[in-house]
């Protein structure tokens, strides 16, 4: 199988050899059995033609909340009592967290269900050294997703196949205001997460700047959590959003932002580089100091905002159009599906 993967999934993953690929009729919907793990993703993802499947218990412990209440979920994502995943049949198995792969797929899924072909989504940045610490997954007959090129490179992924399928967001048409004279910042349990979130650098931005903290687990230091319904009215009304992390994955935070046309501030590390370019859809900087003179531009002047916003609203537009998206998922599940089927009729 994994011989099939490397010479299917080139590059980004999308150049593959159609007379070995298993397309899927729409009215068969590839059946996706995955955990609860990241909430704004999952949404994202069940944008696409796919029958989504996500376990429950009792508890709702993590991974196993369900649908909830947070995101407008269509019809396609199903929650299914752990009791009850026995009778589910799927397609592909997609793993988004360790806890996943390693231990809740022995816990409740059964051997047939996990002989069904495995895809990893590593939505983070490597927590130990970077670009030395090998992934978890060393398995060539499991595709491994990355979602920004940056995470690949930083990963050893040591005999995995990878391909990169960047985010995807919708566009919510809220109008971008700008009114309020400040910065909103939106990262959950920031003082907890510390210096590589940029937690640090908050404190020292907003001794000079207004900053509004919106996120769980910032009680005492900003406005709470804003859920996601109700997140684009809000954030639409400050003047630019701040992203002050050193060293993670692409947020969805500064997909979203962008796609509604609030300008963003940030620092020049990780894959933001690939998308603002300074003094026309945003500013980024690894000198704190020169961030917050461009922010005090941009609180000076609201029109300037709003022209910045809009060029990076363009920007947001062509790198995470949630059509081509869910595309590069279906041609992910497909591929995987193909190499199944060609690994069976080599066996048989």
């Amino acid at each position: 199988m994994h011989e099939l993967l490397l010479f299917a999934l080139k590059a980004d993953g999308f150049i593959f050899d159609t007379a070995s690929t298993m397309m899927i009729p729409p009215q068969n919907k590839i059946r996706v059995f995955t955990w609860h793990v990241h909430g704004s993703y999952l949404y994202y993802l069940s944008q696409g033609p796919f029958e989504i499947f996500i376990p429950v218990n009792e508890a709702r412990s993590e991974g196993y909340y369900g649908r909830g209440n947070t995101f407008p979920f269509g019809a396609n994502v199903h929650e299914v009592h752990v009791d009850e995943l026995k009778d589910l049949r799927f397609d592909v198995l997609l793993f988004q967290s360790f806890k996943n792969y390693q231990k809740d797929q022995f816990e409740v899924l059964t051997v047939k269900q996990r002989n069904a072909p495995k895809i990893y989504l590593e939505h983070n940045t490597p927590h130990g050294t970077a670009a030395t610490t090998r992934h978890y997954v060393n398995d060539p007959d499991i595709l491994l997703v990355h979602v920004t090129h940056f995470n690949r490179l930083m990963w050893d992924n040591g005999q995995t196949p990878t391909i990169v399928i960047p985010h995807g967001v919708t566009d919510v048409k809220v109008p971008y205001t700008g009114n309020y004279a400040k910065g909103f910042v939106a990262i959950n349990h920031l003082p907890h997460r510390g210096r590589v979130l940029g937690w640090d650098i908050f404190r020292k931005v907003n001794r000079t700047i207004p900053l509004d903290l919106a996120g769980m687990g910032n009680e005492g230091y900003g406005i709470g959590e804003v859920l996601h319904p109700w997140l684009p009215e809000v954030r639409a009304q400050y003047r630019f959003l701040f992203h002050p992390v050193r060293h993670t994955s692409l947020a969805l935070a500064v997909c979203e932002a962008m796609m509604a046309g609030v300008p963003v501030v940030g620092l020049a590390t990780t894959e933001l580089v690939t998308a603002i370019h300074n003094g026309v859809n945003g500013w980024i900087h690894t000198d704190i100091d020169i961030l917050i003179d461009n922010m005090k531009g941009l609180l000076k002047d609201r029109l300037k905002a709003k022209r910045m916003g809009r060029a990076g609203q363009e920007t947001a537009k062509e790198l995470w159009n949630i059509q081509q998206f869910s595309k590069r998922w279906q041609h992910a599940f497909e591929q995987v599906l193909a190499s199944q089927k060609q690994t069976l009729n080599l066996v048989l």
